[in-house]
């Protein structure tokens, strides 16, 4: 235990430096409290170092190589890729995560958030001890609250454990400055489908593997075959309903058996990415000995409208937190201004997570806000359905990329789900959040008017077409 003389008194205490952890020391230190902010390794956590932000860098560079391929077969410019130098890549990338990095030390320096580099364990319902720091152990105490954010790690393969070099997780991935020739993924959630069109974009023999019966299986339906269709457009070989077996390191990689309801097929690949999900970070934390409720590992809100756990003071957000939450990045964000403003006195409306957009910034892209279609039908709603493909609208056949927009709104009543599949979607996903979670009707987003031409145009002849005044859209 650290003695008097070590200790420091706050009003906040965050324990974890990721997206859900620095916005609640960014947004309580606005509102005028002293905060302390632990972190043992970086502050801006996977999203910054080893998940959104260097895979998005990542995938721009794929999508110029995918520009450059479709210009030679599709608009008759004879560009050629000669050679790809991956350590350039690799250096661009990391000049992002490394400008977005010092961007946000300045922001906490300047809001004047005390950071403290080590190691943190909940002491108490009100204190944080942090060993490893370069003053020793220190007792951080907090008058308001304690905030736990200690994020999530990749999960792995049972018995195939990551070696960074042939078996990956997606943190080794965004890190790596290898361009493999082939690569096995096993997993076609978000993190699968993204690097399954990186890599093919860069030329890889690129196989997917997935033990539900769709990609994006979190998603509406339609969605999951029209990415289905994209990804084999590409030349990507998905198996769903799929299981693999007997990984094997052969030189060069690896070879794996993938088993589904009509046999065996051998794969063999120089990388195999595991992609499988992720798993709540709590070792060493103290969670259990202060008894607070966890799930598998998750935390379970007390009461979800506070993100307050069952020892009254302690509160998390971010991937700690047990579905409904997202564990996305901008849901942390909002899960740290809500528990700041609580613990500043304020009180902050719930997040309703089914109003929090998802995106998948795969080539092309996925993106959603509010219900699919099966959730709305669970939930008793009569719901009314249109999906319309991006080629309806003369940018969307500029681009080439095929995709759709769907809605799902309610009989007589409001939007509750816009579903995208498309190129740069997740730039016009933040249109659906706002008709989704104002309740719009048909008729009333059908008011507005789109540019034209444009992909937004899509989203608003859909509309139009639900309200009853089809412009391009061909009755079906």
């Amino acid at each position: 235990m650290a003695s008097e003389a070590s200790a420091r008194e706050f009003d906040v205490v965050v324990l974890g430096g990721g997206t859900g952890g620095y916005s609640t020391a960014l947004r309580a230190a606005g509102l005028g409290l002293a905060v302390a902010l632990v972190e043992r390794d970086l502050v801006g956590g996977t999203c910054l170092h080893r998940g959104c932000i260097p895979s998005k860098a990542l995938l721009h560079a794929a999508e110029i190589m995918d520009g450059i391929d479709e210009g030679a077969k599709r608009w008759g410019i004879g560009a050629t890729v000669p050679s790809v130098d991956a350590a350039a890549l690799g250096a661009t990338r990391d000049d992002v995560v490394n400008r977005n990095y010092k961007g946000l030390l300045d922001h906490l320096h300047h809001d004047g958030i005390t950071v403290v580099q080590g190691s943190g364990r909940l002491s108490s319902a009100r204190s944080v001890t942090v060993t490893g720091t370069p003053d020793g152990v220190v007792e951080l105490r907090a008058r308001r609250g304690l905030v736990v954010a200690t994020g999530s790690r990749p999960r792995e393969l049972p018995g195939s454990p990551s070696d960074g070099e042939v078996i990956l997780t997606s943190d080794d991935a965004t890190r790596s400055t290898r361009l493999p020739g082939s690569v096995l993924i096993v997993g076609a959630g978000a993190i699968g489908v993204e690097f399954a069109t990186f890599y093919r974009a860069f030329g890889a023999q690129v196989t997917v593997v997935e033990a539900l019966d769709t990609v994006l299986p979190g998603e509406d339906p339609d969605v999951s075959q029209e990415m289905a269709r994209a990804l084999r457009r590409k030349g990507i070989t998905v198996h769903v309903a799929s299981q693999l077996a007997d990984v094997e390191r052969r030189a060069p990689g690896i070879s794996a058996l993938v088993r589904d309801a009509r046999g065996e097929t051998r794969v063999e690949a120089e990388v195999l990415l595991v992609a499988i999900g992720r798993v709540p970070v709590t070792d060493g934390a103290g969670l259990d000995e202060l008894g607070i409720a966890l799930d598998r590992g998750y935390v379970v809100p007390a009461d979800w409208g506070r993100l307050e756990t069952n020892v009254p003071g302690v509160h998390v957000v971010g991937d700690l937190l047990a579905p409904p939450s997202l564990a996305l990045a901008h849901a942390s964000f909002a899960e740290g201004l809500l528990v700041a403003e609580t613990l500043a006195g304020l009180s902050p409306a719930p997040i309703d997570y089914a109003g929090v957009p998802r995106a998948t910034y795969s080539l092309p892209e996925a993106a959603s806000v509010g219900l699919s279609e099966p959730a709305a039908r669970a939930r008793g709603l009569d719901v009314v359905v249109n999906r319309m493909p991006l080629g309806a609208v003369a940018k969307g056949l500029i681009y080439g990329q095929g995709g759709m927009v769907k809605l799902v709104a309610e009989k007589d009543g409001p939007v509750v789900g816009v579903h995208l599949v498309g190129p740069h979607v997740t730039e016009l996903i933040a249109e659906g959040m706002l008709i989704t979670n104002w309740e719009a009707l048909p008729r009333e987003v059908a008011e507005w008017i789109h540019p034209h031409p444009s992909l937004s145009e899509a989203i608003g002849e859909a509309h139009l077409t639900l309200a009853g005044r089809r412009l391009h859209q061909q009755a079906r």
